[in-house]
């Protein structure tokens, strides 16, 4: 594969820590506008890009975009942290009164307190009552893609993520990160893993074009192959390609596609449990019945997809709309399938799809708090968030009243909606009690309203997961998926030096996870305090001002035909 390791950061001056502290739903009680209905008005839409009716600002935006500056990545002093109690997520022993010695962006040793030589010019953090655990991983966000990508950056490193698995990305993305064009400054986590454009039919209409499409991404570049939506013949050939060229696949569930054939098959992980009503089928113990009445195929023309532009105006008209709550992604037929599958929930069935995922080794992302806001998005969270109070007037007001708009929908939608989430927490519970693979990620853009890593912590231990469980979600887990156990994912020699202190022990409560003192970044040393000013300088700058010092990362072409 082709990865970039981020460079390392400098640090100044000896480091001191500071404290841390109804109405039936048969009887129609969905929207208008549907999730189907909308995919079909954007490939109409598609049409019209030529004549400029509609799309031709989308077009002439990407035709104007210009690359970022390049971004310094400086090396690091080297720095020990003294005296703290080291926690292994492996095993979960806790080893007390260690010391561990940082330089040139790894860890060169963890010892004892008072065995390491502390030499000339190595400044000494005092860490004395704090735990040391590897740093958290995103493992599916979409912060590169965030209107103010540095501010988004900076907020998932005051939360402890030092790495990301970005789900999201572009042929432009792809050299921007070769050329050192990204916002991943020391303030920033690292950037693990980017895939290149999403599969889509603008991109992969038939198995041989989903090949070739591989096989480009490959060659640029592409850590892996994300997948959106497909025919049945092409999501098989595209695993196959993926594997092929050494990449994993990972994503969505298209249409016609069941999680326990994508797992044979041996897609590699499923985000969100796959979305839409898939899941929630195979789950029922009347899935055959259900599959039998479920839409399979795809909701727009494929002769759409040869057109010019068709997959920018597609992405950009579907980030606009499809990434709000459930009544914009959730049909009216669909709504019905939902609320069938789960009256006919079966706990069996659940365990059984457990059994499938573990032998063929699939792994899941669930994205709790992202599924969460798009289907509990009435509950009282999502007005009362102080992140709201960060975001300007403009983008709260637009916010609250998509939250309006929930609340307006009927009772029995929104009953169904509801226990959506709760069999997307059970169902999270039964599978990591059966040893399915869970990663943590939010599907978000850095700290957003009732949307950041801490709080996808809490959700995992609402779905049983113990507070190890939960670490290892965050850190051994993302080393193992993504092939680097030698260099991420504990607090020992050799390691990447990022990590973070902690004020209360982690193994105790998932809620000391956020008990957050030090992150060492790439071997840079960041107080809580340090990264709580930063946040409050970059999102005090002007949007405009913002955008000249760290562009957005562009659409650029992501879905455009070749």
């Amino acid at each position: 594969m082709n990865q970039r390791r981020d460079g390392d950061a400098s640090v100044d001056g000896e480091m001191v820590l500071h404290e841390a502290a109804s109405e039936d739903v048969e009887n129609g009680g969905g929207r208008s506008s549907t999730r189907r209905s909308f995919l079909k008005r954007a490939g109409k839409s598609a049409l019209l890009v030529g004549t400029g009716a509609v799309g031709g600002q989308i077009v002439a935006s990407l035709l104007r975009q210009e690359a970022p500056g390049r971004v310094e990545f400086p090396t690091a002093s080297p720095i020990l942290i003294d005296d703290v109690t080291v926690v292994d997520p492996q095993d979960g022993v806790r080893s007390a009164r260690m010391s561990i010695l940082v330089g040139d962006g790894r860890i060169r040793s963890v010892a004892p307190a008072g065995t390491i030589p502390v030499e000339n010019g190595v400044r000494v953090v005092v860490g004395t009552g704090r735990f040391a655990v590897p740093g958290f991983n995103d493992m599916h966000t979409h912060a590169l893609q965030a209107e103010r990508p540095a501010l988004a950056l900076a907020t998932m490193l005051a939360e402890g993520v030092t790495g990301i698995r970005q789900m999201e990305g572009s042929a432009q993305m792809l050299r921007y990160r070769a050329e050192q064009r990204l916002p991943l400054t020391p303030r920033a986590p690292g950037l693990l893993a980017m895939p290149g454009e999403l599969l889509l039919p603008f991109n992969a209409l038939s198995a041989d074009e989903v090949r070739d499409e591989i096989a480009r991404q490959w060659d640029r570049g592409a850590d892996f192959i994300k997948m959106i939506m497909t025919e049945r013949d092409v999501f098989f050939a595209a695993v196959e390609a993926a594997h092929d060229h050494g990449l994993r696949i990972a994503g969505h569930l298209p249409p016609s596609i069941k999680i326990d054939e994508a797992a044979s098959a041996g897609f590699d992980c499923v985000e969100h449990l796959g979305t839409s009503t898939n899941m929630w089928i195979s789950c029922s113990r009347d899935a055959d019945t259900l599959w039998n009445e479920k839409d399979t195929g795809l909701p727009l023309p494929s002769w759409v997809a040869g057109l010019p532009y068709a997959g920018d105006v597609f992405i950009a008209l579907a980030k606009g709309t499809l990434t709000g709550n459930a009544s914009n992604t959730t049909s009216e037929e669909d709504l019905r399938l939902l609320a069938r599958a789960f009256e006919t929930f079966d706990q069996g069935r659940v365990r059984d799809l457990a059994a499938i995922l573990v032998d063929n080794g699939m792994w899941q992302c669930p994205t709790l708090v992202g599924t969460r806001s798009k289907y509990l998005a009435d509950d009282t969270v999502y007005r009362n968030d102080p992140w709201l109070n960060t975001i300007t007037a403009e983008a709260r007001g637009e916010y609250l009243s998509t939250v309006d708009e929930f609340a307006a929908l009927p009772a029995g939608t929104r009953e169904t909606f509801r226990r959506y989430y709760e069999r997307t927490i059970e169902t999270v519970g039964i599978w990591n009690q059966a040893r399915v693979p869970i990663l943590a990620g939010t599907d978000g853009a850095g700290r957003g309203v009732g949307n950041s890593i801490q709080l996808e912590f809490r959700e995992l231990a609402r779905a049983g997961l113990s507070p190890l469980e939960v670490l290892r979600s965050a850190t051994t887990a993302p080393a193992r998926y993504l092939g680097r156990t030698g260099r991420m994912g504990r607090v020992a020699a050799g390691m990447d030096a990022d990590l973070v202190l902690l004020d209360s022990d982690p193994l105790a409560s998932v809620d000391n996870l956020a008990s957050i003192s030090l992150v060492v970044r790439a071997g840079h040393p960041f107080t809580a305090d340090d990264l709580a000013n930063h946040i409050d300088e970059l999102a005090g700058q002007d949007i405009d001002e913002a955008a000249l010092t760290v562009p957005a990362m562009p659409l650029g072409g992501c879905c455009s035909r070749r």
